[in-house]
């Protein structure tokens, strides 16, 4: 028998333990992941257990949910079967889960953040290659960027499906607006690689404003008017830059400020509506970890 139980959605699924189980529209995503684990670590056999899972933050928040979820719980299952597996093996096998096996649409680096940890400079090749690349960021720039982050969900998920679908399309049409803007918004991962590695917060601050700016022109409902007040009353409230977290349209907005004004920040935040939340957040250099408790 098999038990999947997600807290923070409410909901749970009981079936009889096969090597396949077909997802039918109740936590699709675990049982995508139970076949993936049947297949891949357990030759095919299946599996009994009960597996409960939470996360912290909601659906299609844009901090990369999903992918950190879907990374944790194959961890679980390599450490659960003593499957042997590293940290690049684990990223593609999460990315072929949500990616190939369940059809979401989205990019690799959520998956390869989670089971990595840390600061990282990634490279994606056009044939599927990734090379991580960790770079060595002073602990005091870590704990002023740290202190100097407020992470504000606006209230309301979005579909990123078709906002990315939107990308997709301009780059295949060749829109050109749109690719000038995803070759600036490359050029400025370069420029915040240097921010980082040399605790060079006016540029990080500049090259966030810049790539804002960039990243409005990817496609049209990447920030909608709501998003743009928000943007523009935080500024007003002492923020030196802004970004909208994964593909835009709702969920987290990432500012950064003086460490001594973000009380007040988040008072003004708070002021425009009562929808949002504000949220702190922690660095960690340790990426997906698995244990078991005896």
């Amino acid at each position: 028998m098999v038990e999947i139980i997600s807290t923070d959605q409410e909901q749970q699924t009981i079936f009889e333990a096969t090597d396949y189980i077909e997802p039918d529209g109740t936590l699709d995503l675990l049982k995508h992941i139970y076949n993936f684990a049947n297949r891949k670590f357990n030759h095919g056999r299946p599996l009994s257990l009960r597996l409960t899972t939470r996360v912290d933050v909601p659906s299609g928040s844009g901090l990369g949910g999903s992918s950190t979820l879907v990374v944790a719980v194959l961890k679980g299952y390599a450490e659960w079967l003593q499957y042997p597996i590293d940290d690049y093996e684990l990223s593609n096998a999460a990315y072929v889960v949500e990616r190939v096996d369940a059809g979401l649409q989205g990019g690799r680096q959520d998956q390869y953040a989670a089971a990595f940890g840390g600061f990282n400079f990634m490279e994606f090749s056009q044939d599927g290659h990734v090379l991580v690349n960790p770079l060595r960021v002073k602990e005091r720039v870590t704990a002023e960027l740290e202190a100097s982050i407020l992470l504000y969900y606006t209230g309301s998920s979005r579909s990123s499906a078709e906002i990315i679908s939107e990308q997709s399309k301009n780059a295949e049409t060749r829109n050109q607006t749109a690719l000038d803007a995803m070759h600036q918004i490359k050029k400025e991962a370069f420029r915040i690689k240097e921010a980082l590695l040399r605790g060079n917060f006016d540029l990080l601050n500049e090259v966030l404003r810049s790539s804002w700016d960039a990243k409005k022109r990817m496609a049209n409902n990447i920030v909608n008017e709501r998003i743009d007040m928000l943007y523009k009353k935080a500024l007003e409230a002492g923020a030196y830059s802004a970004r909208i977290s994964g593909a835009g349209g709702g969920g987290f907005m990432i500012f950064l400020t003086d460490p001594m004004r973000k009380d007040h920040l988040s008072k003004s935040l708070r002021c425009c509506e009562d929808k949002g939340v504000v949220y702190g957040c922690q660095f960690t250099n340790d990426g997906a970890q698995a244990w078991r408790v005896r």
